[in-house]
């Protein structure tokens, strides 16, 4: 088990890499305004231009997981990271280049979490999947964290195109670590064909079955939700802290990167008890879906209350608490679509979970911030959008606790549980 934690390790300082990447536009976003005079719909085109080739690669990538190893898929991955976002340092850079580097990291980033979870199950056998599912989610928490509060002083001593500098250096910097270490584990599905066969092999079944399931539909609409939430709080909480509370650029980055730890405190606390519980062979209380249904419910109901509230105290309270409950979903959606999905397959699962709900990334920043830009106040408009946010993950939740039922659509599409042993030794790269 060592290899199937250094490897959790690493790809967990590749999930905040990527998601620092994501969190420079937004940290960044007054100043490339007023630097480039563009208002906030243009900004709003530039945030969704990441997300232009998102799902489609991510779908497109993930299909190459049958034929590619991960650890090369991986690599390139970082790789085009840091080539998208250098281009940025050079002053003659203006709101073409960023249009234009933002889709290429996208088309770069958008396979990262599908390739990422495909690559740490094949370490891990599907009872114990759901804390490093959790850790890596948490890459996604620590990398708003970390980057908030960096990000905002290189913005503020170094000027905003030294931010995505800087988190291009570091993209080549985990890319060369993991040129060293990357390994496939031993239940990949090519692994396991180099390797003792401790799991038989289980058939192929049909996509369109998997993925017009009622647990697959749910889990996606479900992670869309979630994802909306995110990208929404990625994009225009530091906007919002600044034009509607008043804040500075630092205290709303520290807010936001606060709130990030919030969820990765939510997604590591959920893993643990799922681990938990797995050990012990005891099942959860409820359903697995109606738990994460519930959590993501309750989140919904915290953003409402987030966006109408005049007191910052109660803002505090539902960023840092409630609202991160939302983030169970991701974690609770990734590991029932790979319960219902034979390993071979779910490199392609995985990929086509991450192109539904990273729509969600494609339209909050259009759609807020474009309900922002036409409302009679800027105050106005983002209460709007955090109410629409918060409908989208009450119908979520609610969704989620009725229909997402990973055993009983495995049973019916005839996949077994992944066995609880697997053969020690890793495939190198």
């Amino acid at each position: 088990m060592r290899g199937a934690w250094r490897t959790t390790w690493l790809l967990l300082a590749f999930m905040v890499v990527n998601f620092a990447d994501k969190a420079v536009l937004g940290l960044a976003g007054p100043e490339i305004r007023a630097d480039l005079g563009i208002s906030r719909q243009e900004f709003g085109i530039a945030q969704s231009a990441f997300f232009a080739l998102f799902s489609i690669a991510a779908l497109g990538v993930s299909a190459l997981t049958r034929r590619v190893r991960t650890t090369t898929l991986l690599l390139i991955l970082a790789l085009l990271w840091s080539a998208a976002q250098l281009p940025m340092l050079a002053g003659a850079a203006g709101f073409g280049a960023l249009v234009a580097t933002r889709i290429l990291l996208g088309a770069a980033e958008g396979p990262a979490a599908p390739v990422a979870m495909h690559h740490v199950h094949g370490w891990f056998p599907h009872r114990e999947r759901a804390l490093p599912t959790a850790i890596l989610l948490v890459g996604a928490a620590a990398g708003v964290a970390v980057a908030s509060p960096a990000l905002s002083w290189v913005i503020t001593h170094w000027g905003w195109r030294w931010s995505f500098g800087v988190v291009g250096l570091t993209g080549l910097v985990w890319a060369s670590v993991w040129r060293l270490w990357g390994a496939e584990g031993p239940l990949a599905p090519k692994a396991r064909k180099e390797v003792a066969q401790t799991v038989q092999d289980t058939p192929d079944v049909p996509l369109r079955r998997i993925l017009l399931s009622p647990t697959f539909l749910t889990a996606a609409f479900g992670s869309f939700a979630a994802y909306w939430s995110m990208s929404t709080l990625l994009t225009w909480a530091p906007d919002y802290l600044e034009s509607v509370v008043g804040w500075d650029l630092h205290q709303a980055g520290t807010m936001v990167g606060i709130g990030a730890l919030a969820n990765g405190a939510v997604l590591l606390v959920h893993g643990l008890l799922a681990r938990r519980s797995a050990l012990r062979g005891t099942p959860p209380r409820l359903p697995v879906g109606a738990g994460a249904g519930i959590l993501v419910a309750l989140a919904g109901c915290a953003t409402a209350v987030y966006g109408t509230t005049g007191s910052m105290a109660v803002r505090v309270i539902m960023m840092l608490g409630p609202m991160a409950l939302a983030m169970v979903m991701l974690t609770a959606a990734s590991t029932t679509c790979a319960r219902i999905t034979p390993p071979a397959q779910r490199g392609v699962v995985l990929g086509a979970l991450t192109f539904v709900y990273a729509l969600g990334g494609i339209l909050s920043p259009l759609v807020l911030g474009g309900m922002v830009d036409s409302a009679a106040t800027v105050s106005v408009g983002y209460e709007h959008g955090w109410l629409l946010t918060a409908g989208l993950l009450v119908a979520g939740g609610v969704l989620a606790t009725l229909f997402l039922r990973p055993e009983r659509t495995a049973r019916q599409l005839g996949v077994p549980e992944t066995a609880s042993t697997a053969p020690a030794a890793p495939v190198a790269h």
